[in-house]
């Protein structure tokens, strides 16, 4: 399977649930039978690098800089086949599912909702007054993405 997780820019949401999603497929290598690719991509703004408070909360969880520093933001204009062979796309909100062309919708669904809980929006840290509030839209985004992991590996159906 491949997974896509998208996000408005690529720059704070997706790339963090790719990075850590990324984490536990080395963290728990049977995921790796699951999930062939697990990748990061935007349906509305074209950026240029990843957020400063995306760095800095990845960074403060472990990550590297050099590994930080490979991640360039993808546009869906710019990677519309990175898209397209993509089996699922994981977004933050419902918003992000009507940005896509119609022929994606279909593979669309809420990150919350791939960790089994109710559709619930994921806001937008991107303009958060500080590195705090920043932290914590991520940490729910962290704590649904290995409710994900853990669902594929079918240790999280409760």
């Amino acid at each position: 399977m491949k997974i896509l997780f998208v996000c408005s820019s690529n720059v704070c949401r997706s790339p963090y649930c790719e990075f850590h999603f990324k984490r536990y497929m080395e963290e728990y290598p049977a995921l790796k039978n699951i999930v062939s690719e697990c990748n990061s991509g935007a349906v509305f703004n074209r950026s240029k690098a990843l957020h400063s408070k995306a760095r800095k909360a990845l960074l403060a969880e472990g990550f590297d800089n050099a590994v930080l520093d490979g991640h360039k933001p993808r546009f869906i204009k710019d990677n519309l086949t990175l898209f397209l062979e993509s089996d699922v796309i994981i977004g933050m909100t419902r918003w992000h599912k009507w940005c896509l062309p119609k022929e994606l919708r279909s593979k669309y669904v809420n990150l919350s909702e791939v960790a089994g809980e109710k559709y619930k929006a994921i806001p937008d840290p991107f303009l958060a007054v500080n590195q705090t509030e920043y932290n914590k839209v991520m940490a729910v985004v962290g704590d649904y993405v290995k409710k994900y992991a853990l669902r594929l590996l079918g240790e999280n159906d409760g």
